[in-house]
């Protein structure tokens, strides 16, 4: 499977929900927020930033299903502004965890107020450079969203 097809992937489960939840409005702040929630809920899981824990980061299987719940809003976000990639921008560059993940919040708040094609490809950048940096193949990460794809699928058909 090709990167770009996850588009179209992301496509079908956001008009799965939209039908299934009766949502009839414009849900882009709330996709940029939960964005940035899992964006979080990545860097926890991560423990990078908890200086005063001796515990160390999740297993490599948490941080992929986290990585990969980001990257379904980022398709979303992408797909509702009419922004694709066509491929996964690889991105090998060492950098430090925690100073990373305040950069990538920082682009998606961009983006979230000012939605430019741009700021869009700057946030998969920094996605980029994080897979990197935790050691994801796109491999890994298409396999996990197709995955958490189909989990998300069967979540709506069960009242989640």
């Amino acid at each position: 499977m090709e990167f770009i097809e996850l588009f179209d992937m992301q496509a079908q489960l956001d008009s799965f929900i939209q039908k299934n939840q009766q949502v009839n409005r414009d849900v882009f702040l709330e996709k940029g927020l939960a964005l940035t929630i899992e964006l979080a809920e990545l860097a926890n899981e991560t423990r990078c930033f908890k200086y005063w824990s001796t515990k160390g980061p999740s297993e490599r299987e948490v941080l992929l299903e986290e990585f990969v719940d980001s990257i379904h809003f980022l398709l979303s976000l992408g797909n509702e502004k009419g922004y694709r990639l066509h491929a996964w921008p690889e991105v090998k560059r060492k950098e430090d965890l925690t100073t990373w993940f305040l950069k990538t919040q920082e682009a998606i708040l961009t983006f979230i107020h000012h939605p430019t094609e741009e700021h869009y490809l700057k946030v998969w950048q920094y996605y980029g450079v994080l897979a990197y940096n935790l050691g994801f193949t796109l491999e890994d990460i298409i396999k996990a969203y197709i995955a958490k794809n189909e989990k998300n699928y069967e979540r709506q058909r069960n009242g989640y």
